[in-house]
């Protein structure tokens, strides 16, 4: 009779937390991390391609030192923030994140406008490989964060329907922080390859 009752209680339970958005919560918490995971490797794949990127634009430009920083602190800045899972539901954390990206964004662009300027670099074959690679990062990037945002606004709008919206206080479960459209800005122009120049052109 005692286990009788148990499993009742447990059936009525699951019915309602199935029936008050529970099982949905659920389902896009775990959505979100899946895209956030993606978005981390993409901008890894990216972060990891700047030491390459620098040396052989170095062997041609070496006195544009100044390009050369910008885009060697702003990775260190990007790989000195801790991009944990948690990350997500710190919405300074997060922002700080963006911003960092964003910083990187801007000097890999600088970077590569130096090229403009010197001809035999931009016909380097290793250089256009990787300026091909980083243009495929970046395309890359702009899909996982389109599908990052999707999952957090169809989770916060969960977060905050009713009746889900009690079962989200109950359990925990906050609105999380989404890129802003000023970081939407920084990506909206990825890095562009020109492979039109012919060697020693001007």
């Amino acid at each position: 009779m005692h286990r009788t009752i148990m499993f009742l209680l447990l059936l009525m339970t699951s019915a309602l937390l199935g029936g008050c958005g529970y099982n949905t919560l659920q389902t896009a918490d775990e959505q979100i991390k899946a895209s956030w995971s993606e978005v981390l490797n993409q901008y890894q794949r990216r972060a990891d391609l700047v030491p390459n990127l620098v040396n052989v634009v170095k062997g041609y430009a070496a006195h544009e030192k100044e390009v050369f920083e910008a885009v060697t602190e702003a990775r260190s800045r990007v790989g000195s923030i801790q991009a944990t899972p948690a990350l997500v539901n710190d919405p300074q954390a997060f922002a700080k994140f963006q911003a960092a990206q964003g910083q990187l964004s801007s000097a890999l662009s600088r970077l590569l406008a130096v090229s403009e300027n010197y001809p035999n670099l931009k016909a380097d074959s290793v250089f256009r490989d990787l300026q091909a690679q980083l243009e495929g990062t970046e395309n890359r990037i702009t899909v996982a964060r389109n599908r990052y945002i999707q999952a957090v606004q169809e989770y916060n709008v969960t977060v905050r329907s009713f009746p889900s919206n009690l079962t989200a206080k109950l359990f925990g479960f906050t609105i999380k922080p989404n890129f802003t459209v000023e970081n939407e800005k920084v990506l909206a122009k990825p890095p562009t390859v020109d492979f039109g120049a012919p060697a020693g052109a001007k």
